[in-house]
């Protein structure tokens, strides 16, 4: 009888061992699967983080994007600006410019005709285009000059070299006195300050009622061209 109690607890308490056993290995198991729902959840938060920073980040790239982008084409802007402008110069200046006139006049030709000559005395090579403004004083008071052409591309004048352009204006053979011209008065394109002098042409416009040939300036070098 002995023998068989102390078998039937030694079975029992093996199977109270093999219990414990089975119960450790569960909360093992119950362990690892909560600590693996938490890692996919980690995971899944961290997808979704990085959704979310990814979004936040692909959106401060995107921001930052632009503002690199604008960054660099401001400064690409702003270098492109600046080489052109090293490599062609600033704008001609009334100070950078010496201004002369000429009579260019032919006899035969159906209008008077100057020659302005613009030369650049600045020290440094300048972009100049377009139309100079031109005024005729006269003993009745300022006539101004009519724009006639179309004005090229910018052009570069080097230090030292002169470009010019034409004033052409009605010739005067009614046989009277006229209008008489005083001084001519240019003004360099994009530019407040004029200069004045002494009109080098014929000394006086006919009398019009306005429906005769007006005084015109073409652009600038357009010397030569027309009249």
């Amino acid at each position: 009888m002995r023998a068989r109690k102390l078998t039937f607890a030694a079975l029992v308490v093996a199977a109270g061992l093999s219990l414990t056993a089975c119960q450790s290995d569960d909360d093992a198991v119950g362990q690892a699967d909560p600590s693996s729902g938490s890692s996919a959840s980690a995971t899944s938060s961290s997808g979704g983080g990085s959704d979310a920073n990814g979004s936040d980040q692909g959106g401060g790239k995107e921001s930052a994007a632009p503002d690199s982008a604008g960054s660099a084409s401001g400064g690409s802007a702003s270098g492109g600006s600046g080489s052109g402008s090293d490599a062609k110069g600033g704008k001609c200046t009334t100070d950078g410019l010496k201004i002369t006139a000429q009579d260019t006049f032919i006899e035969g030709d159906p209008d008077g005709s100057i020659a302005v000559g613009l030369t650049n005395t600045s020290g440094a090579d300048c972009v100049i285009s377009g139309f100079a403004g031109v005024d005729l004083k006269t003993n009745a008071g300022d006539i101004s000059a009519t724009r006639k052409g179309e004005p090229g591309d910018p052009y570069v004048l080097k230090n030292g070299k002169e470009i010019d352009f034409y004033v052409s204006y009605p010739l005067n053979e009614s046989g009277g006195s006229g209008v008489r011209i005083t001084g001519l008065v240019v003004t360099p394109p994009n530019e407040t300050k004029s200069v004045t002098l002494d009109w080098p042409g014929k000394d006086s416009l006919p009398v019009t009622d306005g429906s005769g040939s007006s005084v015109l300036v073409g652009p600038i070098g357009s010397a030569g061209q027309g009249g």
